[in-house]
């Protein structure tokens, strides 16, 4: 079942040239719905990479950034409850 997706015109303008450039470098026709539904597929693959494209300014940190930082924490080996943490902050 096809469903309506509406876009501006500039999209619009984009899909269509994607389709173009597909079948002038193919030799093969390629439907708009066809186009729409790799992209999305593509999406999916890779996932967490499309979604942080959506992100604002600051971008996510990479797994290797993450164990970086990480491998720069230590541990005191004492164990600090709630409680202590409230003292220590506000008295």
């Amino acid at each position: 079942m096809a469903t309506a997706v509406r876009m501006d015109e500039e999209t619009k303008s984009k899909l269509e040239e994607l389709q173009a450039e597909i079948k002038l470098r193919t030799g093969r026709k390629a439907t708009q719905q066809e186009i729409l539904g790799r992209l999305v597929d593509s999406a999916i693959e890779s996932r967490t990479e499309f979604i942080d494209s959506f992100r604002d300014g600051t971008e996510a940190l990479s797994a290797d950034e993450i164990d970086r930082f990480d491998s720069g924490t230590i541990s005191s080996g004492v164990e600090t409850d709630e409680d202590e943490i409230d003292e220590i902050l506000y008295g």
